[in-house]
């Protein structure tokens, strides 16, 4: 039997490679796991090893090409009597052999045997392809259970805690502290245990290796492929059975409005996962920005992209690849920038009352362990202030044209660290006096710099500070962190001449600059936001009185 090895699955938003080294030839004779073609995409050199044993027929990829997942990389003869893949084969229909069932524990019952589970590293979020293991919790022999925290991992955004789907005995772990590994690589095989099933409970046809004498043959329909020399499929009620998924995979398909027939399965014998649901999807969305004028990207985002000039020509340059943070900052706020009708008001704060006040209690908020910072009143401030303009603490659903009002108050600070901007969100804001507030800044600032932030830690923001005081400048327009409706931002506090009772006396002025979403915020409701800001700074009594 002939079959063609295809480029598998290689991690989250990668859909082709370059061809790098191939490392057999038509004749050759290989087996399982050989390493059969070397590969590069834009994030890793990877060896590609086959999944069969055989002979090489032929080899459809040369050196310097580009290769695309999912398109046939050799074509091999199978030496070996499994079933690795049936696209070659005509079938009628697939005659399902008598389940020999095991010892039952009554006659409503069959129970089935143990099977060894590959674990592995799940999708972590939008243009995670690696992480580090910063502690792995279980060792051989220990007994796990489903949703149980196996692994600790660390990315460049957060901690994850990452749980087992299945129950079982640990059988190895691949993996160890410290260990950098890549989305969709096996941590731990763990002997899945054994389940009962009732007797009217269908059994999984699709997770058995069927015998070639049990399928008749028929002439499968071939379609055409500008992609690749030809796709077979299946008739409609025998794709039905035999698509190889767990139940958790084929619901989560469901509610994304999936066919999972349509997806290939980068598992043991095509067997679908999770992630594969995941990258089907995402390829078809790339697929639809492509082929539709403007694409979703287009019409959401607004933006076009253009080929950059050579600048080789004209002097000597150098090129360093986006991190994934920088990466995922650029895209968020382009969109943000594209989708949201920005406006910008600008005002200063006199805060030379506040400034005497900051200095006067900043011991007793440093003996709590926080620092009193211009940051840690502002937060306080502007909790108030969402409460007097609930318009600013909401955000606009444009699909069912409602305007979200949030009873919560989730502040975000943005944070500069050596791998870029980081939001970290101060939670209930509202509910915290001014020293607290000090102490969790402070350590959520130090979070954010250790690379300690978990996900959770950087979601549910309902506004945003952006403080560059500490560095310098007068003004700047910060953009809104969407789906927020404002942000505020900050600049260097300076003395400034200002003419009291016929005499100019030197005060202490903070430029504040207030950007706003103009689908829901007025230019006059942003001017008195900013205003009642101002108040509040200057007027510290004006939080008890309005507040």
């Amino acid at each position: 039997m002939t079959v063609d090895f295809k480029l598998p699955h290689l991690g989250e938003g990668i859909y082709s490679a370059d061809v790098i080294k191939v490392l057999v030839k038509e004749g050759d004779k290989i087996h399982a796991d050989q390493v059969v073609v070397e590969i590069e995409t834009d994030k890793a050199t990877v060896e590609v090893p086959s999944d069969l044993t055989g002979v090489v027929k032929k080899v459809y990829v040369k050196e310097g090409m580009k290769a695309n997942v999912g398109e046939p990389i050799i074509s091999i003869e199978v030496t070996n009597k499994k079933i690795e893949d049936r696209s070659h084969m005509t079938v009628e229909k697939i005659v399902t052999p008598p389940i020999e069932e095991k010892k039952k524990e009554s006659k409503a019952e069959t129970l089935l045997p143990t099977s060894i589970y590959e674990f592995k590293i799940p999708t972590l979020g939008e243009n995670i392809s690696s992480a580090q293991i910063t502690k792995v919790l279980v060792k051989r022999g220990d007994k796990v259970d489903t949703d149980q925290i196996v692994l600790e991992i660390e990315t460049d955004k957060a901690t994850v805690e990452i749980p087992t789907e299945v129950g079982g005995v640990v059988k190895e772990v691949k993996v160890k502290d410290g260990d950098k590994v890549a989305v969709g690589s096996v941590a731990l095989l763990i002997e899945a245990a054994e389940r009962r099933i009732s007797k009217d409970e269908k059994f999984p046809v699709a997770d058995r290796q069927l015998p070639i004498a049990e399928i008749k043959k028929e002439p499968f329909q071939k379609v055409e492929h500008t992609h690749s020399p030809t796709i077979v499929t299946l008739p409609r009620d025998i794709v039905q059975v035999v698509v190889p998924a767990a139940p958790s995979v084929r619901r989560f398909a469901r509610e994304i409005g999936v066919d999972i027939h349509q997806v290939r399965g980068t598992g043991a014998h095509g067997r679908i996962s999770l992630e594969d649901v995941k990258a089907y999807a995402k390829a078809l969305n790339e697929q639809i920005r492509t082929i539709l004028p403007g694409g979703i990207g287009a019409a959401t985002v607004g933006a076009v992209r253009e080929t950059l000039p050579d600048f080789s020509k004209w002097g000597e340059i150098e090129r360093q690849p986006m991190n994934n943070i920088r990466r995922k900052t650029a895209e968020h706020l382009s969109y943000a920038w594209a989708a949201i009708p920005h406006v910008t008001q600008f005002d200063k704060a006199d805060i030379t009352d506040l400034e005497k006040l900051r200095k006067q209690f900043g011991e007793k908020v440093e003996e709590a362990g926080g620092k009193l910072t211009v940051t840690a009143v502002l937060l306080k401030v502007l909790a108030s202030a969402l409460k007097v303009f609930p318009q600013f603490n909401s955000s606009v659903d444009m699909e069912k044209n409602e305007i979200v009002y949030k009873k919560f108050v989730n502040i975000g600070i943005a944070v500069d660290t050596d791998r870029g901007l980081l939001v970290p969100v101060i939670r209930d804001v509202d509910k915290k006096n001014i020293i607290q507030l000090s102490v969790e800044l402070v350590e959520i600032s130090k979070k954010a710099r250790d690379k300690k932030l978990s996900l959770d830690d950087m979601q549910g923001g309902c506004f945003t500070i952006s403080n560059l005081g500490g560095i310098g400048g007068t003004y700047f327009t910060p953009i809104i962190n969407s789906p927020e409706a404002a942000i505020i931002g900050v600049s260097r506090s300076a003395y400034e001449p200002i003419y009291i009772d016929e005499k100019f006396e030197p005060r202490l002025k903070m430029p504040l600059a207030l950007s706003y979403d103009h689908r829901i915020i007025d230019g006059a409701d942003g001017i008195r936001f900013l205003r009642w800001v101002v108040n509040a700074l200057e007027n510290p009594f004006l939080l008890s009185l309005e507040g």
